[in-house]
């Protein structure tokens, strides 16, 4: 019958359920005592005896090779995050001029701050600095730089991935589609949102980039009342990226 009503778990089931349980703690048990009255066995020799930690560090002149700078993106991240942070173009004004973004109000940008704040604390936030700067009349310029705990690299992909997860969907603060990859990231993306028109009001136009490099986050925002192009949200992204 296609209404037939489920089956309740009656006690039946429950003393079955209980009958397993006791039978495999039973097993364990008696597994437990014949094992105790064995003889230990040894364990076998390592394959390769050969490694162990050396007892005295290399001698002067043959220690390791330290990273190049231009590898090694922790040496690069560990200093002052503000100055990663890309130039503003000639005659555009900073309003907000590579400055620190405090903890508390990055999370309050957010639809849901609560649950974001709790989400950055989780991936072990460690700093954020923004930039931003208008042109050409009605053109504002949104960058942030966040870094998330070196001991942590996952933060700044668990961040990334997460805005990038719901810019396809249908919202009032989605893309509403899924946006293109950003050349040369591996992971990043650039979208451009639909315009939003109000009677009385100039239409407004949003395109966001989203990527990030090591331990990292990159979130741009262009607003402006006339179109955006996908060069413009893509060749801002690439300069920022090239600067991590």
């Amino acid at each position: 019958m296609e209404n037939q009503r489920r089956r309740r778990r009656g006690r039946t089931t429950l003393l079955i359920a209980a009958a397993a349980v006791l039978g495999v703690v039973a097993g364990t048990a008696t597994g437990y005592a014949v094992q105790a009255d064995r003889e230990p066995t040894p364990l076998p020799l390592l394959a390769q005896p050969g490694l162990t930690y050396p007892a005295k560090s290399l001698p002067k002149g043959k220690e390791a090779e330290p990273l190049p700078a231009k590898e090694d993106t922790r040496g690069r991240t560990n200093g002052d995050l503000r100055k990663l942070l890309i130039a503003k173009p000639p005659g555009a004004k900073a309003r907000v001029n590579d400055e620190w973004l405090p903890f508390d109000e990055y999370a309050s940008d957010f639809v849901e701050p609560d649950s974001m704040f709790e989400d950055l604390l989780k991936d072990e936030f460690r700093r954020a600095a923004c930039l931003l700067w208008t042109q050409d009349e009605n053109r504002t310029v949104d960058i942030k730089l966040v870094q998330f705990r070196a001991s942590y690299r996952l933060g700044a992909a668990n961040h990334a991935e997460g805005q990038q997860a719901y810019m396809p969907d249908d919202h009032k603060f989605s893309a509403g589609n899924e946006g293109d990859p950003l050349p040369g990231s591996g992971n990043g993306r650039y979208y451009l949102y639909k315009p939003e028109r109000k009677a009385g009001y100039l239409p407004l136009h949003h395109a966001r980039a989203l990527a990030y490099r090591g331990d990292v986050m990159v979130d741009i925002h262009i607003f402006d009342a006339k179109p955006i192009s996908k060069k413009d949200i893509r060749t801002l992204a690439e300069r920022q990226l090239e600067r991590l």
